[in-house]
């Protein structure tokens, strides 16, 4: 997904002259085609976010459309301020690429996990958040990214991650996906949680429980009048995301839902991880077992919803 993502900037790059990339410490090899064809819109600063926040946003004000890669963690945490005053308070066109959102950076510790940047930027006014689910997707939606009129938080998977979403379904900023249908509940999820929930979708369907499965990429702004309208159609909703528990997509839903006071009420769960700094190292897979985001539990949950 993240290579995915940096092709389609040089891609976009080459069709329109306004666009700028802007690495802070990658690698020597990050965008090289880029740096040799255009090494006038090519950027590669230090560790130096907070200085790179207020770059870019000097660079948008004259014009140009600003794609900024590092770790999410430092995107989110280290230039919060800049990224508010700079970015969103002048409503300027930088998309911030993310890479590792959620338990990527499982090896590093809790320092390197993205697990509260969604909460972080869906507080800030002006600010758009997208989560795709894959590289096909990624490349759907990156050229919607270009004529976008305000700030873009992307954030990122691993790479490699398995393919979900079909090749025809289209891409629009502020849209949601239906991946599967189902009568007796439905899973919201963002990100690379779709294979999640499709796989105990799946399961769910062999124990003779219908899940359908909505993904939702753009988190803010959240499609409500679409998510609404599949949760009033099953008695059972489980959000799911690779995200804390505080003010992430599983709150975005619980809002509509408790606002909307549907009757009789929804069977409800939010899945993901609890208030607390992750206190293992490992492999993503094994925080995501951990946390319980995985099918089976998911699957799980579901059940006993539906039982209830």
């Amino acid at each position: 997904m993240r290579q995915t993502c940096l092709n389609m900037v040089y891609e976009l790059a080459k069709q329109d002259p306004r666009v700028v990339f802007v690495g802070s410490d990658l690698g020597v090899g990050t965008l090289k085609q880029f740096k040799a064809e255009m090494p006038d819109r090519y950027y590669m600063e230090g560790v130096s976010e907070q200085n790179i926040i207020g770059m870019a946003a000097g660079l948008a004000m004259e014009g140009k459309v600003v794609y900024f890669n590092t770790i999410a963690t430092f995107i989110t945490r280290r230039c919060f301020e800049q990224v508010v005053i700079d970015l969103c308070l002048h409503n300027v066109p930088v998309r911030l690429i993310g890479s590792g959102g959620g338990m990527v950076y499982a090896p590093l510790g809790p320092t390197h996990l993205a697990i509260e940047d969604i909460a972080i930027f869906r507080a800030v006014p002006n600010m758009a958040i997208v989560a795709p689910a894959d590289a096909n997707e990624m490349r759907r939606f990156m050229p919607q990214s270009l004529n976008h009129p305000g700030p873009l938080y992307i954030r990122l998977g691993k790479g490699g991650d398995p393919i979900v979403t079909p090749d025809d379904q289209q891409f629009a900023v502020g849209k949601t996906y239906g991946l599967r249908e189902g009568k007796d509940a439905v899973l919201v999820t963002t990100g690379v949680t779709a294979k999640t929930a499709l796989d105990a979708a799946a399961s769910l369907a062999r124990q003779g429980i219908d899940a359908g499965v909505l993904h939702v990429p753009t988190v803010k702004p959240l499609d409500a009048e679409a998510v609404l309208k599949r949760v009033a159609a099953v008695p059972v909703v489980v959000t799911i995301e690779e995200h804390t528990l505080m003010g992430g997509l599983g709150s975005a839903v619980a809002e509509l839902i408790a606002e909307t006071g549907f009757t009789p009420a929804k069977r409800f769960k939010r899945l993901g991880l609890p208030d607390v700094f992750p206190d293992q190292y490992g492999s993503q897979a094994s925080l995501m077992e951990r946390y319980e985001l995985t099918p089976a539990h998911v699957a799980k949950v579901v059940q006993q919803l539906h039982t209830r």
